[in-house]
Formats: structure tokens, C-alpha cells, sequence
């Protein structure tokens, strides 16, 4: 039902007229120091894949590549977050895999499943429609300062709790109204994926740059140019196809910057925005959820920028 045509967030096989399968794979290497918060930032951001298309996981197996010179506990920490990670999402880890490698690589392989007409794709945007981001961004600036020893413990705490927080009450917060389109925000930053989102339901997106919500201190690094290389790469792939508008060079950083378990960007009718807010704040969700934009008639550019 999905396959690789669209650049998903997952494929989708259909197993009956109730059932349809999500399958997707994703790991890393580390992205923070401790060892247990590396696992469960890997496998919630493996997981989120099953979560934006609409789905439950299921099935997991562990992937894994580590080197003979590290101490097996360390190993033993990273399975241990993601275990817990997979438990919290109510899925079940089976297995996995694992050969010998000069760098750390945790992830996993994922199953789960999905009514097939009630699937989330990455595409279908409608004029008229809201966008609502559930997590904050900022995550690649503030890794890029931890690195460079110039991020506060508050800053890298905010960093590690977001990347680590499951999408699923995001999902089953708006899974029962008409989302018109849905993607997890990852590498590609927030720009990148609202540019694939809308260059393939062929409309316009309007981003209200000061609604957006980014993690305490990020715009302060940014300005200070501790930026990711990715982030460039990002912004170089589809600039031209975005109205910047006078928005300063740090908040293009910062929609550009690729995020590591990012959250789940919505597209539904305005007429829900309301309750569909509230059942988010219901969930209490352990990051901040945000209206960023609309839909509009395709216009020249695909993304426009607004303060």
C-alpha cells in the first residue's frame, strides 16, 4: 500500500481488509554520552516511524554494532534503554542482531499495524488546513554545543527528554480526526520535511517562524554558529524552493537544523484545531506542542516564511 514512491516515514503491506502492516528499520551512533539515554533515543525514534503513518508497533528487533574495545556493559546499558522504550510503547522485543564495528550503532527493526484506511501518509495536505508540530526542534544545535562543551546541563537535559519521548500519545491524540497528512521530523529538520509534505500534495505551506516551538537556548547557539554540517546540507537541497522573506540566518539554522526523534507534524482541517488541541494537552505530553502554519493554493514557492 506504501512503498518507497513517496519517500514515507514507512512501508505499508496489507494483510486483510482489517489489517495492514507497518514495517520500517533506523539506527545511529550515539548522539549522547550515557549509554541507557542512547538506547531509548534510538529506538523511540525507530519507533516514531510506526507512529506517523497511524499505526501501533508491535514487533521489534534489536540491530547493533559495537566495538571489541568498549566495555560489554556499556552495550548492555544501551539494549537496556531501548528495551524500556519498546515496553513503554506496548511492543514486544523478540531479537535482534549484532556484529562488530569500529563505532557504536544502536536501532531497530520495527512491526506494527494499522487499520488500511485509516493509514497517515506523508502527503494530502489540503488548502485550509492547520499544522500542528508536537515536539520542539533544536536538537541538532544543541548536540553540535554539548560536543563542544558550551551547552548548559538545562539545555542538555530539554535535548535529551524530547529526542527520548515516544510520538504515541501525539497519535493517539489526533487518530481519530481526519489528518489530511502526517511525517515525523528527523534529519531532513522541519523545512526539509514540510518541503516534501508539500511539493507532493502540490500546495503551499505558510510557516509562522515565531510560533514555532524550539528548545530553550537553541536560537542562542545558533547565533552563535554552532551548527551541525547537516543543517547546510538540508538547506542547500531545497532553498530555492522557499520564500525566506527578511527571516534572519538563525532561524533558517534553526528550521533547517536535523532533528534526532523529532515530532509528529500534523495536516488537518482548521475547523479541528481547537479540539484537537485539547485532547493534546490532555495527553500531557512531555514536550511542547505548536501551531506553525497553514496550507495554502499552491503559489511559486512551496514553503513561505512569516514572522
Amino acid at each position: 500500500m506504501v512503498g518507497i514512491e513517496t519517500s514515507d516515514d514507512a512501508a505499508i503491506y496489507k494483510v486483510t481488509e482489517d489489517i495492514a502492516m507497518i514495517q520500517t528499520v533506523d539506527f545511529f551512533t550515539p548522539v549522547v554520552d550515557d549509554p541507557y539515554t542512547f538506547g531509548q533515543i534510538a529506538a523511540a525514534n525507530a519507533l516514531s516511524d510506526v507512529y506517523a503513518m497511524g499505526g501501533e508497533p508491535k514487533v521489534a528487533l534489536n540491530i547493533v554494532g559495537f566495538p571489541n574495545c568498549l566495555d560489554p556493559e556499556i552495550l548492555g546499558e544501551i539494549l537496556k534503554g531501548g528495551a524500556d522504550k519498546v515496553k513503554e510503547a506496548g511492543a514486544v522485543l523478540v531479537g535482534g542482531h549484532s556484529v562488530q564495528d569500529d563505532e557504536p550503532k544502536y536501532g531497530l527493526s520495527v512491526s506494527g499495524f494499522v487499520h488500511p484506511d485509516k493509514i497517515f501518509k506523508n502527503y494530502g495536505c489540503r488548502p485550509g488546513d492547520v499544522l500542528i508540530l508536537t515536539k520542539q526542534i533544536g536538537s541538532g544545535i544543541i548536540n553540535t554545543a554539548v560536543k563542544a562543551e558550551m551547552a548548559s546541563a538545562l539545555a542538555e537535559r530539554e535535548s535529551a527528554i524530547v529526542m527520548a519521548s515516544l510520538n504515541k500519545k501525539a497519535k493517539e491524540a489526533l487518530e481519530s480526526y481526519p489528518v489530511n497528512a502526517c511525517t515525523d521530523i528527523t534529519g531532513f529538520g522541519l523545512l526539509g520535511h514540510c518541503m516534501e509534505m508539500a511539493s507532493a500534495s502540490d500546495v503551499t505551506m505558510e510557516i509562522y517562524v515565531h510560533d514555532v516551538a524550539y528548545m530553550k537556548e537553541a536560537a542562542d547557539y545558533a547565533k552563535m554558529g554552532l551548527v551541525p554540517a547537516g543543517t547546510y546540507k538540508n538547506r542547500e537541497h531545497s532553498i530555492e524552493l522557499v520564500d525566506a522573506g527578511n527571516v534572519d540566518e538563525y532561524y533558517l539554522d534553526l528550521l533547517y537544523d536535523p532533528q534526532t526523534s523529532g515530532g509528529l507534524l500534523f495536516s488537518l482541517p482548521e475547523k479541528y484545531l481547537s479540539e484537537a488541541l485539547a485532547d493534546l494537552k490532555e495527553k500531557k505530553l512531555d514536550t511542547e506542542v505548536s501551531v506553525i502554519g497553514r496550507v495554502t493554493e499552491k503559489k511559486e514557492k512551496f514553503i513561505c516564511l512569516c514572522p
